[in-house]
């Protein structure tokens, strides 16, 4: 059977602390072989490198998330362009705008996210996209930073099919995670019908949105299964073409089919 490939996920979260180690032990003998842990502020990317400079089966996405971009100066913006430079960092992220709550303020984020995105293009990595409530202006920065030439992911799609046409016209994949098992579903489930199958990626961004029936426990790859299955019957195909499938877009995605 083949492998998941959880693309994106938060262990150094302190959600994990308890048990850090146990689970992700756990992860490969059930059937997670590779996971790419994301940054999303700068003690974050820190934890997230230590992770894995510890576990064969995780690596980095560095960055810092638009929620946090107020921390962000010259000098920690230095310091992020080094440690994308590391061996085992496949990706910039999580980088993009988040409009849900007033802080930071909107030219504060869309500034560093300019920025994220030219060190993306620099580094020759591709992007991991968080955007939530900002879908012009996200469209619209990654149009003028001409973020299609630079590739990556918009994580924990949140959108209608119209908008998923866009980001696919730009060559970016699409993370989908837990909440394609809500009931409640139904905008996210009518877009990953649309979306071709070559372009889907699997996510859980743990500890954060369980899948049904852990709908508001902690969150972790444990539960990929169920989101395989959810997708499997909106597709109809197997859940192992599921895995396959998105195994091998994982893979491009991050540019690490030789690793």
């Amino acid at each position: 059977m083949t492998g998941i490939f959880d693309t994106h996920a938060h262990y150094e979260d302190e959600a994990f602390d308890e048990d850090r180690d146990e689970l992700l032990a756990e992860l490969p003998r059930q059937g997670i072989a590779r996971v790419v842990n994301v940054g999303s502020s700068l003690e974050s990317c820190k934890r997230t490198v230590e992770l894995t400079e510890k576990y064969d089966n995780i690596y980095a996405a560095l960055g810092v998330h638009p929620s946090e971009t107020a921390e962000l100066n010259e000098e920690s913006f230095q310091w992020l362009r080094g440690i994308c430079g590391l061996k085992k960092c496949v990706a910039v992220g999580e980088i993009g705008l988040d409009y849900y709550w007033d802080e930071p303020e909107k030219n504060l984020q869309k500034t560093w996210f300019v920025r994220q995105l030219g060190l993306a293009g620099e580094c020759g990595l591709p992007v991991v996209i968080h955007s939530r409530d900002a879908a012009k202006d996200t469209v619209d920065i990654m149009t003028a930073e001409r973020a299609g030439e630079i590739g990556g992911v918009v994580h924990c799609f949140s959108y209608t099919k119209e908008t998923a046409r866009t980001f696919l016209d730009m060559g970016f994949y699409i993370g989908i995670g837990g909440v394609l098992t809500f009931k409640n579903a139904k905008k996210l489930k009518e877009a990953v019908e649309y979306i071709p199958m070559d372009r889907i990626v699997l996510e859980t961004d743990c500890p954060y949105l369980a899948p049904a029936p852990h709908r508001g426990k902690r969150n972790s790859s444990l539960y990929l299964p169920y989101v395989v299955e959810a997708m499997a019957q909106i597709k109809g195909m197997s859940e192992e073409e599921v895995r396959e499938i998105t195994w091998k877009n994982g893979l491009r995605l991050y540019r690490m089919e030789d690793v």
